[in-house]
């Protein structure tokens, strides 16, 4: 979408409801600048505008509306505001927040918004409501509403060794087929698994899970949530299930890899 500016922006400026998706492009704005958009339009903020966007259900009351015919959603469900360089989002409704990733924002709690395009979801009993938001980052680039046509990008992803590779599909194949509510393996099932794949190689459960811990290790210093350190016990599966959703994000591994689980002709791994 190409935009025309017609006069000087202000630091505030309402947006109407035929903008359309953010993701699909912006007004010329100045870097950190905020947009929110709802059922009924939205608001564009710039960053030293000192504007708290309020959103809800009650649209005479908020600047931005969502959920308007669900009586769930708060009158006044939160806001955003500018704090130390970066823009806050609080929460003040009954509701939680979803954020992408699954990561919730409850009630009367607060979180950093990323300086992006993030949708967050209303999280009611019947349905959810979007609220979509976007953070410039930096200059636009001349060419960016023009890359319709370019070539698709592969996400970087993580480097794998054959091994690494085949035990942690056979860890978190419960993710990739999918199922509802997946969890990984066990490291007996893991060692099982393995076992019928590339019989005679002796796998253990304590010889997978040393693989896996060392992955995790690896990954540990651009990865939060891998070591038992940072996470408040009791653990379970939640080192396991983090790497597992990392590997996922980035495209690390994929539905097409559950073909390593067919046997040995297919994955080709040497001894460990």
């Amino acid at each position: 979408m190409a935009w025309t500016v017609r006069r000087p922006q202000s630091k505030v400026d309402i947006l109407p409801k035929e903008l359309g998706n953010f993701a699909e492009g912006l007004p010329p704005a100045q870097p950190g600048t905020l947009f929110v958009r709802g059922s009924n339009g939205g608001m564009r903020v710039a960053p030293d505008a000192e504007f708290d966007v309020v959103f809800g259900r009650c649209e005479p009351d908020v600047h931005v509306c969502v959920g308007p015919n669900d009586p769930h959603v708060s009158r006044r469900h939160g806001y955003i505001t500018r704090e130390d360089s970066a823009w806050m989002l609080y929460n003040l409704g009954r509701l939680p927040i979803r954020l992408p990733g699954a990561r919730l924002v409850l009630t009367g709690h607060r979180t950093r918004l990323p300086v992006a395009h993030t949708p967050l979801f209303i999280v009611a009993p019947e349905q959810e409501h979007l609220l979509e938001v976007r953070i410039v980052m930096g200059r636009a680039d001349p060419g960016q509403d023009n890359r319709h046509d370019a070539d698709t990008r592969n996400p970087p992803g993580w480097r794998l060794s054959t091994v690494e590779r085949l035990v942690l599909v056979c860890l978190g194949q419960r993710y990739l087929r999918p199922e509802p509510w997946p969890q990984p393996l066990t490291w007996a099932q893991v060692a099982d698994e393995l076992n019928r794949i590339l019989p005679g190689q002796g796998w253990t459960a304590k010889r997978a899970a040393h693989i896996v811990t060392q992955t995790r290790k690896r990954l540990s210093p651009k990865v939060p949530g891998l070591l038992e350190e940072e996470i408040p016990p009791p653990l379970g599966n939640t080192l396991n299930h983090n790497l597992i959703m990392e590997l996922l994000a980035t495209s690390t591994i994929g539905p097409s890899d559950l073909v390593l689980l067919d046997g040995p002709d297919t994955t080709g791994a040497p001894p460990a």
